[in-house]
Protein backbone atom coordinates (compact mmCIF):
# COMPACT_ATOMS: atom_id res chain seq x y z
CA UNK A 1 0.00 0.00 0.00
CA UNK A 2 1.66 3.62 -1.10
CA UNK A 3 2.04 6.11 0.92
CA UNK A 4 -1.19 7.89 -0.36
CA UNK A 5 -3.11 5.40 0.12
CA UNK A 6 -1.83 4.84 3.66
CA UNK A 7 -3.00 8.74 4.58
CA UNK A 8 -6.54 8.26 3.49
CA UNK A 9 -7.25 5.20 5.08
CA UNK A 10 -5.65 6.33 8.82
CA UNK A 11 -8.30 9.55 7.56
CA UNK A 12 -11.00 7.59 7.24
CA UNK A 13 -10.19 5.23 10.18
CA UNK A 14 -9.72 8.38 12.45
CA UNK A 15 -13.01 9.98 11.28
CA UNK A 16 -14.83 6.59 11.88
CA UNK A 17 -13.79 6.92 15.54
CA UNK A 18 -13.90 10.48 16.19
CA UNK A 19 -17.49 9.78 14.88
CA UNK A 20 -18.50 6.51 17.23
CA UNK A 21 -17.21 9.08 19.68
CA UNK A 22 -19.42 12.14 18.94
CA UNK A 23 -22.34 10.54 18.04
CA UNK A 24 -24.87 10.85 21.22
CA UNK A 25 -26.53 7.84 22.81
CA UNK A 26 -29.83 6.12 20.54
CA UNK A 27 -32.78 6.71 20.96
CA UNK A 28 -33.31 3.57 23.17
CA UNK A 29 -31.13 4.86 25.96
CA UNK A 30 -32.55 8.40 26.22
CA UNK A 31 -34.83 9.62 28.74
CA UNK A 32 -38.82 9.76 27.11
CA UNK A 33 -40.24 13.10 27.67
CA UNK A 34 -43.10 12.55 30.38
CA UNK A 35 -46.60 13.13 29.46
CA UNK A 36 -48.71 15.51 31.60
CA UNK A 37 -49.51 14.31 34.75
CA UNK A 38 -52.58 11.87 35.34
CA UNK A 39 -55.62 13.54 37.28
CA UNK A 40 -58.01 11.75 38.82
CA UNK A 41 -60.24 14.48 37.73
CA UNK A 42 -59.71 14.01 34.27
CA UNK A 43 -62.18 12.35 31.29
CA UNK A 44 -59.61 9.85 29.23
CA UNK A 45 -60.60 8.44 26.34
CA UNK A 46 -58.80 5.09 24.37
CA UNK A 47 -55.25 6.39 23.00
CA UNK A 48 -54.92 9.74 25.77
CA UNK A 49 -51.68 9.34 27.86
CA UNK A 50 -50.70 11.07 31.00
CA UNK A 51 -47.74 9.91 33.06
CA UNK A 52 -47.64 8.41 36.73
CA UNK A 53 -45.44 7.22 39.10
CA UNK A 54 -42.48 7.92 36.18
CA UNK A 55 -44.13 6.00 34.18
CA UNK A 56 -45.96 6.97 30.67
CA UNK A 57 -49.61 5.78 30.23
CA UNK A 58 -52.16 5.26 27.33
CA UNK A 59 -55.54 4.63 28.25
CA UNK A 60 -57.27 1.24 26.16
CA UNK A 61 -60.99 3.32 26.68
CA UNK A 62 -63.00 5.66 28.40
CA UNK A 63 -61.98 6.20 32.01
CA UNK A 64 -62.55 8.83 35.22
CA UNK A 65 -60.14 8.39 38.75
CA UNK A 66 -58.73 4.70 37.77
CA UNK A 67 -55.30 4.91 38.61
CA UNK A 68 -52.89 4.39 36.23
CA UNK A 69 -51.26 0.61 37.24
CA UNK A 70 -54.22 -0.30 39.09
CA UNK A 71 -56.57 -3.58 39.29
CA UNK A 72 -58.58 -2.05 36.54
CA UNK A 73 -56.74 -3.07 33.66
CA UNK A 74 -57.12 0.38 31.93
CA UNK A 75 -54.33 1.56 31.46
CA UNK A 76 -50.95 0.21 28.99
CA UNK A 77 -47.82 0.91 30.98
CA UNK A 78 -45.20 2.91 28.27
CA UNK A 79 -42.34 2.23 30.14
CA UNK A 80 -40.48 4.85 32.26
CA UNK A 81 -40.35 8.62 31.52
CA UNK A 82 -38.60 11.30 32.88
CA UNK A 83 -34.92 12.70 33.38
CA UNK A 84 -33.46 8.76 34.64
CA UNK A 85 -32.13 9.45 38.10
CA UNK A 86 -34.26 12.61 39.30
CA UNK A 87 -31.52 14.83 40.29
CA UNK A 88 -32.10 17.42 42.45
CA UNK A 89 -32.54 18.16 46.14
CA UNK A 90 -35.55 15.64 46.36
CA UNK A 91 -32.73 12.14 46.87
CA UNK A 92 -33.75 8.98 45.66
CA UNK A 93 -34.51 8.26 42.09
CA UNK A 94 -37.29 10.14 41.29
CA UNK A 95 -38.46 10.24 38.29
CA UNK A 96 -41.79 12.46 38.02
CA UNK A 97 -42.84 15.16 35.37
CA UNK A 98 -42.15 19.08 35.88
CA UNK A 99 -44.54 20.98 36.98
CA UNK A 100 -46.35 23.50 34.75
CA UNK A 101 -47.91 26.46 35.90
CA UNK A 102 -51.77 26.61 35.46
CA UNK A 103 -51.91 22.68 34.75
CA UNK A 104 -54.86 21.45 37.36
CA UNK A 105 -53.46 18.80 39.75
CA UNK A 106 -54.97 15.81 42.11
CA UNK A 107 -53.73 15.33 45.29
CA UNK A 108 -50.87 13.04 45.78
CA UNK A 109 -49.70 14.33 42.59
CA UNK A 110 -45.94 14.76 42.03
CA UNK A 111 -43.54 17.01 40.21
CA UNK A 112 -40.05 18.18 39.66
CA UNK A 113 -39.87 22.55 40.11
CA UNK A 114 -36.95 23.03 37.50
CA UNK A 115 -36.18 25.96 39.23
CA UNK A 116 -34.81 24.42 42.44
CA UNK A 117 -34.68 21.16 41.05
CA UNK A 118 -36.62 20.22 44.53
CA UNK A 119 -39.85 17.48 44.15
CA UNK A 120 -43.26 18.41 45.44
CA UNK A 121 -46.32 16.31 46.16
CA UNK A 122 -49.60 17.98 46.08
CA UNK A 123 -51.63 17.89 49.22
CA UNK A 124 -54.68 19.38 47.89
CA UNK A 125 -56.41 19.28 44.53
CA UNK A 126 -55.20 23.00 42.93
CA UNK A 127 -54.98 24.42 39.51
CA UNK A 128 -51.68 24.62 38.95
CA UNK A 129 -50.06 26.83 41.72
CA UNK A 130 -46.79 27.87 42.36
CA UNK A 131 -45.21 24.79 44.78
CA UNK A 132 -42.77 27.22 46.68
CA UNK A 133 -45.78 30.06 46.92
CA UNK A 134 -48.72 27.83 47.66
CA UNK A 135 -47.47 25.89 50.55
CA UNK A 136 -50.99 24.73 51.67
CA UNK A 137 -51.45 23.23 47.98
CA UNK A 138 -47.70 21.63 47.90
CA UNK A 139 -45.03 19.87 50.53
CA UNK A 140 -41.36 19.35 49.76
CA UNK A 141 -41.04 15.41 48.43
CA UNK A 142 -38.41 12.98 48.95
CA UNK A 143 -38.78 9.51 47.44
CA UNK A 144 -36.63 6.46 46.79
CA UNK A 145 -38.21 5.38 43.48
CA UNK A 146 -41.80 4.19 42.27
CA UNK A 147 -42.73 2.66 45.13
CA UNK A 148 -42.04 -1.13 44.14
CA UNK A 149 -38.79 -2.63 46.97
CA UNK A 150 -39.53 -3.32 50.45
CA UNK A 151 -39.92 0.63 51.32
CA UNK A 152 -42.12 3.31 50.16
CA UNK A 153 -42.43 6.85 49.21
CA UNK A 154 -41.20 9.58 51.11
CA UNK A 155 -39.67 6.31 53.51
CA UNK A 156 -43.04 4.79 54.31
CA UNK A 157 -42.32 1.19 55.49
CA UNK A 158 -45.12 0.06 52.96
CA UNK A 159 -44.48 0.24 49.38
CA UNK A 160 -46.95 0.78 46.63
CA UNK A 161 -46.77 -2.45 45.17
CA UNK A 162 -47.72 -3.90 48.44
CA UNK A 163 -50.41 -1.29 49.40
CA UNK A 164 -51.66 -2.45 46.02
CA UNK A 165 -51.70 -5.97 47.09
CA UNK A 166 -53.24 -5.11 50.29
CA UNK A 167 -56.29 -2.95 48.65
CA UNK A 168 -56.86 -4.71 44.91
CA UNK A 169 -60.36 -3.55 44.56
CA UNK A 170 -59.85 0.20 46.54
CA UNK A 171 -61.56 3.13 45.16
CA UNK A 172 -59.36 5.02 43.29
CA UNK A 173 -60.23 8.64 45.87
CA UNK A 174 -57.92 6.28 48.60
CA UNK A 175 -54.26 6.96 46.36
CA UNK A 176 -50.89 5.90 47.94
CA UNK A 177 -49.36 9.09 47.58
CA UNK A 178 -52.63 10.46 49.34
CA UNK A 179 -51.58 8.28 52.55
CA UNK A 180 -47.76 9.87 51.70
CA UNK A 181 -48.38 13.13 51.52
CA UNK A 182 -50.78 12.92 54.95
CA UNK A 183 -47.82 11.08 56.82
CA UNK A 184 -46.41 14.33 57.83
CA UNK A 185 -48.90 15.94 59.45
CA UNK A 186 -47.87 12.28 62.41
CA UNK A 187 -44.85 11.80 61.80
CA UNK A 188 -44.39 9.38 64.36
CA UNK A 189 -46.51 6.98 62.60
CA UNK A 190 -44.89 3.89 61.78
CA UNK A 191 -41.29 5.38 62.50
CA UNK A 192 -41.24 4.87 66.40
CA UNK A 193 -39.58 1.41 67.38
CA UNK A 194 -37.70 -1.39 65.41
CA UNK A 195 -38.47 -1.52 61.74
CA UNK A 196 -40.47 -4.43 63.23
CA UNK A 197 -42.72 -2.84 65.05
CA UNK A 198 -42.91 -0.10 62.70
CA UNK A 199 -44.43 -2.28 60.22
CA UNK A 200 -46.37 -3.81 62.66
CA UNK A 201 -48.24 -0.22 63.55
CA UNK A 202 -48.60 0.15 59.59
CA UNK A 203 -50.14 -3.03 58.92
CA UNK A 204 -52.64 -2.65 62.49
CA UNK A 205 -53.44 0.81 61.26
CA UNK A 206 -54.35 -0.49 57.38
CA UNK A 207 -55.78 -3.64 58.87
CA UNK A 208 -58.73 -1.22 60.69
CA UNK A 209 -59.02 0.75 58.33
CA UNK A 210 -59.77 -2.03 55.73
CA UNK A 211 -62.31 -3.29 57.85
CA UNK A 212 -63.90 0.28 57.95
CA UNK A 213 -64.04 0.74 54.59
CA UNK A 214 -64.70 -2.74 53.14
CA UNK A 215 -60.92 -3.03 51.52
CA UNK A 216 -61.08 0.98 51.04
CA UNK A 217 -64.05 0.64 48.86
CA UNK A 218 -66.27 2.75 50.60
CA UNK A 219 -65.63 6.65 51.52
CA UNK A 220 -68.49 7.44 53.67
CA UNK A 221 -70.73 4.96 55.79
CA UNK A 222 -73.72 3.19 53.66
CA UNK A 223 -76.11 4.70 56.00
CA UNK A 224 -76.10 8.75 55.97
CA UNK A 225 -79.21 9.34 57.76
CA UNK A 226 -78.06 9.18 61.32
CA UNK A 227 -78.09 12.09 63.37
CA UNK A 228 -74.38 12.40 64.52
CA UNK A 229 -75.38 16.12 66.17
CA UNK A 230 -74.16 16.25 69.96
CA UNK A 231 -75.19 19.27 71.74
CA UNK A 232 -72.14 20.86 71.85
CA UNK A 233 -71.45 24.71 72.55
CA UNK A 234 -70.26 25.07 68.85
CA UNK A 235 -73.03 23.13 67.20
CA UNK A 236 -73.84 21.38 63.66
CA UNK A 237 -73.16 24.52 61.21
CA UNK A 238 -73.12 22.52 58.53
CA UNK A 239 -76.60 20.58 59.19
CA UNK A 240 -77.95 18.02 61.57
CA UNK A 241 -77.11 15.49 59.51
CA UNK A 242 -73.82 15.94 58.01
CA UNK A 243 -71.63 14.69 60.51
CA UNK A 244 -71.67 10.88 59.52
CA UNK A 245 -68.73 8.17 59.04
CA UNK A 246 -66.61 9.28 56.86
CA UNK A 247 -62.62 8.34 55.33
CA UNK A 248 -60.29 5.64 55.98
CA UNK A 249 -61.50 5.09 60.04
CA UNK A 250 -64.97 6.56 59.10
CA UNK A 251 -64.83 9.63 61.47
CA UNK A 252 -68.01 10.77 62.84
CA UNK A 253 -70.10 13.16 65.32
CA UNK A 254 -69.69 16.70 65.11
CA UNK A 255 -67.57 16.78 68.10
CA UNK A 256 -65.10 14.84 66.32
CA UNK A 257 -64.64 16.55 62.77
CA UNK A 258 -64.19 19.58 65.05
CA UNK A 259 -61.34 18.41 67.18
CA UNK A 260 -60.09 16.76 63.87
CA UNK A 261 -60.11 19.92 61.75
CA UNK A 262 -58.23 21.85 65.01
CA UNK A 263 -55.59 19.48 64.84
CA UNK A 264 -55.05 19.61 61.49
CA UNK A 265 -55.76 23.44 60.75
CA UNK A 266 -59.05 22.77 58.30
CA UNK A 267 -62.23 23.96 59.04
CA UNK A 268 -64.21 20.22 59.24
CA UNK A 269 -67.02 21.85 61.89
CA UNK A 270 -68.25 23.73 58.40
CA UNK A 271 -66.86 21.69 56.04
CA UNK A 272 -67.04 18.10 57.01
CA UNK A 273 -67.69 16.83 53.22
CA UNK A 274 -63.67 17.39 52.96
CA UNK A 275 -63.51 14.18 54.42
CA UNK A 276 -64.73 12.55 51.30
CA UNK A 277 -63.26 14.81 48.77
CA UNK A 278 -59.94 15.98 49.67
CA UNK A 279 -57.76 12.58 49.61
CA UNK A 280 -54.70 13.65 52.18
CA UNK A 281 -57.33 15.70 54.72
CA UNK A 282 -59.37 11.96 54.72
CA UNK A 283 -55.96 9.97 55.29
CA UNK A 284 -54.76 12.67 57.99
CA UNK A 285 -58.29 12.63 59.62
CA UNK A 286 -57.63 8.52 60.12
CA UNK A 287 -54.14 9.37 61.86
CA UNK A 288 -55.60 11.94 63.75
CA UNK A 289 -57.38 9.53 65.57
CA UNK A 290 -54.68 6.66 65.22
CA UNK A 291 -52.12 8.71 66.92
CA UNK A 292 -53.93 11.13 69.60
CA UNK A 293 -57.24 9.37 70.22
CA UNK A 294 -57.85 6.84 72.96
CA UNK A 295 -61.93 6.35 72.30
CA UNK A 296 -63.47 3.82 74.42
CA UNK A 297 -60.14 2.34 75.23
CA UNK A 298 -57.47 3.28 77.55
CA UNK A 299 -54.64 4.45 74.92
CA UNK A 300 -54.23 5.56 71.12
CA UNK A 301 -53.77 2.89 68.62
CA UNK A 302 -50.58 4.15 68.04
CA UNK A 303 -49.34 4.00 71.76
CA UNK A 304 -50.62 0.23 71.90
CA UNK A 305 -48.88 -0.93 68.79
CA UNK A 306 -45.36 0.82 69.68
CA UNK A 307 -45.58 -0.15 73.41
CA UNK A 308 -46.26 -3.93 73.26
CA UNK A 309 -50.07 -3.91 74.48
CA UNK A 310 -50.79 -5.55 71.16
CA UNK A 311 -53.37 -5.32 68.17
CA UNK A 312 -56.25 -6.32 70.34
CA UNK A 313 -55.56 -2.95 71.64
CA UNK A 314 -56.38 -0.91 68.65
CA UNK A 315 -59.69 -2.73 68.44
CA UNK A 316 -60.86 -1.64 71.54
CA UNK A 317 -60.13 2.12 71.22
CA UNK A 318 -61.56 2.18 67.77
CA UNK A 319 -64.96 0.10 68.54
CA UNK A 320 -65.03 -0.95 72.23
CA UNK A 321 -67.13 -3.47 73.87
CA UNK A 322 -69.35 -3.34 70.54
CA UNK A 323 -66.31 -6.03 69.33
CA UNK A 324 -64.48 -6.14 72.30
CA UNK A 325 -65.01 -8.79 75.81
CA UNK A 326 -67.38 -11.37 74.36
CA UNK A 327 -69.19 -8.47 71.90
CA UNK A 328 -69.25 -8.82 67.89
CA UNK A 329 -66.64 -11.07 67.94
CA UNK A 330 -67.06 -12.05 64.05
CA UNK A 331 -65.98 -8.54 63.10
CA UNK A 332 -63.20 -8.58 65.96
CA UNK A 333 -61.96 -11.57 64.13
CA UNK A 334 -61.95 -9.77 60.26
CA UNK A 335 -59.99 -7.03 61.99
CA UNK A 336 -57.40 -9.49 63.39
CA UNK A 337 -57.47 -11.16 59.85
CA UNK A 338 -56.56 -8.66 57.76
CA UNK A 339 -53.69 -7.77 60.42
CA UNK A 340 -52.29 -11.15 60.16
CA UNK A 341 -52.42 -10.99 55.93
CA UNK A 342 -51.12 -7.45 55.92
CA UNK A 343 -47.75 -8.32 58.44
CA UNK A 344 -47.70 -11.12 56.16
CA UNK A 345 -47.39 -9.27 53.15
CA UNK A 346 -44.59 -6.76 55.67
CA UNK A 347 -42.39 -10.14 56.49
CA UNK A 348 -43.26 -9.34 60.20
CA UNK A 349 -44.61 -11.54 62.82
CA UNK A 350 -48.47 -10.43 64.52
CA UNK A 351 -46.98 -10.63 67.71
CA UNK A 352 -48.96 -11.45 71.19
CA UNK A 353 -52.53 -9.61 72.22
CA UNK A 354 -54.64 -9.89 68.75
CA UNK A 355 -57.48 -10.51 70.12
CA UNK A 356 -59.86 -7.97 72.68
Amino acid sequence: MNGRRIGAFLSALFLAIGLAVLVPATSSSAATACAAAWSSSTVYVGGNTSSYNGHNWQAKWWTQGDTPGGSVGVWADQGACGSGSGGGTGGGSCSYPAWVAGQSYATGAIVLYSANGQYYIATHDNPGYDPIISTWYWSPYSCSGSGGGTGGSGGFVVSEAQFNQMFPNRNSFYTYSGLVAALSAYPGFATTGSATVQKQEAAAFLANVDHETGGLVYITEIDKSGNYCASESYGCPAGTYAYYGRGPIQLSWNFNYKAAGDALGVDLLDNPSLVETDAAISWKTGLWYWDTQTGPGTMTPHNAMVNGAGFGETIRSINGSIECNGGNTAEMQDRVNDYQAFTAILGVPAGANLTC
